[in-house]
């Protein structure tokens, strides 16, 4: 599997070459734009951010899930620069991929349940949060043809 970083990478070129019309444009109006898409990886990546923290520290913790589409909402991102956008993305996916390499390979068995969900490992949601990256990713490309 790839890592974070290598998503990142290779998902630039892509991204930049994208204009800000097509970035904004909506297949239908409770759809998500590529603008919002992006607008939600930055949110998973701010959720995700404090359960990789948190589970490295402590074993067996409940934590919250997040509400996607009122992060979104909130977010204002079909209003935001397709530009900041990308670099916002690009900058805190950087952060992320290395706040992951530094996770200690022992605490990676810790156990979490999200949202009221199954108990998973620390390894688990990392290599989870990247495979989500790529998903929505491709649903950019999605967003975007003419």
């Amino acid at each position: 599997m790839l890592g974070l970083a290598e998503v990142v990478a290779g998902a630039l070129p892509g991204l930049r070459a994208l204009s800000e019309e097509q970035a904004a444009r909506k297949p239908a109006p409770d759809v998500w734009s590529a603008k919002e898409i992006l607008g939600h990886l930055i949110d998973s990546g701010v959720n995700n951010h404090a359960r990789f923290v948190r589970a490295s520290a402590e074993d067996g913790l409940s934590l919250p899930g997040y509400d996607q589409n009122a992060w979104v909402a909130r977010g204002g991102y079909q209003e935001r620069s397709w530009a900041e956008l990308v670099v916002l993305w690009e900058a805190y996916q950087l952060q992320l991929a290395h706040a992951i390499a530094q996770l200690p390979p022992a605490r990676l068995a810790h156990t979490l349940s999200i949202g009221g969900g199954e108990s998973v490992t620390l390894d688990f949601v990392a290599r989870d949060y990247v495979a989500h990256q790529l998903h929505h990713l491709a649903q950019v490309w999605g967003r975007t043809d003419a």
